[in-house]
């Protein structure tokens, strides 16, 4: 067998596999029905809906960011029996994800078409979504983890978090090579390259990336033992599964549905970035 025909076989398992499990834990908190909660839900019974709606929303819709992720923060207590099944999901989707990787690695051309095969393998999933112009597989939205706590949770504060942002070094080389990339001819990206080469090509510079909205939720935990925290912060874009055998979710406090306009957290006075950007063009800036 070919490795091209082998991998690709590989990837169409591990994605029949993935469905397999999340309609098993779909058809298993149905069974249940455990309180849960999820953000811009009306009552428990839509909750329990959206809940199970959002474990396979795995598709990109006409006109969809390609690099958007639709968020669905909540909570949800399950039974030991469900909270295997969880494991059983993440587990699938690590393979997924792997699968993918050699695909990328090996065969990068056939992802495109490869994506297309995954989705017409199950158009069951997203026929009530045709009518809303549904487009392809979003692979984020796939392979990520749908995050649990085992351990006893006495209360849980939700708040966003809308000051995020990723900062990575970028050498001045490889700053000039990105603007290279650009249109030259346009008046901005002359002066830009300008600036530039007054730099010493040593300078560390820094790209930097704003992150979208996020919901953060803080967990206090009711029985602390020796080496247990008092409490852990987690991102979640996605229901959180908290293990409880008698289905009853911990206090927690309602947030807003949108996240702030204005930003939050006060500017840290120890930044060592400047101000202003020293590239606009690629959000790159000097350090201090």
């Amino acid at each position: 067998m070919s490795t091209h025909y082998r991998l690709g076989s590989q990837l169409d398992s591990s994605f029949d596999d993935l469905v397999q499990r999340l309609q098993a834990l779909q058809a298993g908190l149905e069974e249940e029905k455990g309180q849960c909660w999820m953000l811009g839900a009306d009552d428990q019974t839509s909750s329990h809906r959206l809940l199970l709606n959002c474990l396979l929303d795995i598709w990109y819709l006409d006109g969809q960011d390609g690099r958007a992720t639709r968020s669905y923060p909540g909570l949800v207590a399950v039974s030991s029996k469900n909270w295997q099944l969880l494991g059983e999901v993440n587990h699938a989707k690590v393979s997924f994800s792997h699968q993918l990787d050699l695909i990328r690695r090996e065969f990068p051309d056939e992802l495109p078409e490869a994506r297309k095969r995954l989705a017409e393998r199950h158009q069951a999933l997203h026929a009530h979504l045709v009518d809303q112009g549904l487009a392809r597989l979003h692979l984020k939205q796939t392979w990520r983890q749908l995050p649990g706590c085992e351990l006893p949770v006495e209360q849980i504060r939700f708040s966003w978090y809308s000051s995020g942002r990723s900062i990575r070094r970028i050498s001045v080389k490889e700053a000039e090579y990105r603007l290279l990339q650009m249109n030259t001819d346009a008046a901005h990206i002359e002066i830009q390259l300008k600036k530039l080469a007054g730099l010493s090509p040593g300078e560390p510079l820094a790209q930097v990336q704003s992150q979208a909205p996020l919901m953060r939720a803080n967990l206090f935990f009711s029985d602390n033992q020796p080496g247990q925290p008092e409490r852990k912060a987690m991102n979640i874009a996605m229901p959180l599964f908290l293990l409880n055998d008698e289905g009853r979710l911990p206090a927690f406090n309602q947030p807003s549905q949108e996240p702030p306009e204005a930003r939050t957290r006060a500017r840290r006075s120890d930044t060592k970035l400047e101000d202003e950007p020293f590239l606009p063009s690629l959000r790159v800036y000097r350090y201090r």
